[in-house]
């Protein structure tokens, strides 16, 4: 059986490089105080309802007190996904 012809295959050429641009991403030095002041403010609420047997921080709204707190707390967790 004859040999078939072998193809010469071109050299690979790689696109050209795109130049990278810079992504400015601002001052965000606002990000870590805050985050910590929810987490403190949230742990504070709920350790002050607690100790105080549910008379404070806001006493008409009994146990949603503690819902609060751990808004203030998932608050914290939501602005700490903006620190770079």
């Amino acid at each position: 059986m004859p040999k078939s012809r072998i193809r010469k295959k071109a050299d690979f050429t790689p696109p050209p490089a795109k130049n990278a641009t810079a992504i400015k991403l601002g001052n965000r030095s606002w990000v870590a105080p805050l985050m910590l002041a929810f987490f403190i403010v949230g742990l504070a609420w709920i350790v002050l309802f607690y100790v105080t047997q549910g008379s404070l921080p806001v006493d008409p709204l009994g146990n949603w007190n503690i819902v609060i707190g751990f808004g203030f707390i998932a608050g914290g967790f939501v602005v700490s996904t903006q620190w770079k």
